[in-house]
């Protein structure tokens, strides 16, 4: 039934036209196609999550690239971000291969499952606070359903989004303060008799990140590790 549940969820995040402003966008770039990619099928839709339907980890980015996920119908899947992101996973055992081609290419994520604040491709990658409010509903839903006991969030923007939900549904003191930099991890509450939780953050792996070297793949690994570590306790 869980599983059916979220099977459910993500038919009705693929459907989703609650965005005009991103509907037109992800569908412009779907037609009009980067000259690499124009003879492939590009995606268009909005993107579901991915991965282990069990997972304790879960993982949230900003928004599908327009030529990665928006073309591959897989969150990181097809750009230079998804193949950061997918190796370091890989060598913490988090994913059965560090490369993400396509969705058919054979993938899988063990304990660990990739969402986004937003499900469409934005303009200039800057979604609206309106866009984010539309899509945090999805969100929720995901978290109803894993229960996550660890959430890495990849950006400021997934690391605020992730926190404004939870205080939506009153489950954070008004008081508490979360300030996001690479690598912090921040306890979260333990309710109505379930396991202990905790907040990580990491600098989202874009190619502005990795190939100014702000962020480098020992720094992923440390981040991961500690996220191990956690999930062992």
């Amino acid at each position: 039934m869980a599983h059916d549940s979220l099977r459910v969820l993500n038919e009705q995040i693929v459907a989703c036209r609650r965005c005009p402003r991103l509907v037109a966008h992800r569908e412009t770039v779907a037609r009009v196609k980067r000259r690499a990619f124009r003879h492939e099928e590009y995606w268009g839709r909005p993107v579901p999550g991915f991965g282990d339907p069990r997972a304790q980890l879960l993982i949230i980015g900003l928004a599908p690239a327009a030529h990665g996920a928006n073309r591959t119908g897989r969150m990181f899947t097809g750009d230079r971000s998804g193949d950061f992101l997918y190796a370091r996973l890989h060598e913490a055992g988090f994913a059965n291969q560090g490369s993400s081609r396509r969705r058919d290419d054979g993938l899988k994520l063990k304990d660990a499952y990739i969402t986004a604040t937003v499900r469409c491709a934005p303009p200039g990658n800057k979604p609206l606070p309106a866009e984010l409010a539309n899509c945090r509903p999805y969100l929720e839903a995901e978290l109803v359903h894993f229960q996550p006991r660890a959430v890495l969030a990849l950006g400021k923007i997934a690391f605020d989004g992730y926190l404004k939900l939870l205080r939506s549904r009153e489950k954070l003191p008004g008081t508490a303060r979360f300030a996001f930099r690479h690598g912090a991890s921040y306890p979260l509450p333990v309710l109505g008799g379930q396991p202990a939780s905790c907040l990580f953050a990491a600098y989202h792996p874009s190619q502005q990140n990795t190939q100014t070297g702000r962020v480098t793949p020992a720094m992923y690994r440390r981040v991961l590790r500690k996220i191990r570590r956690f999930l062992r306790t």
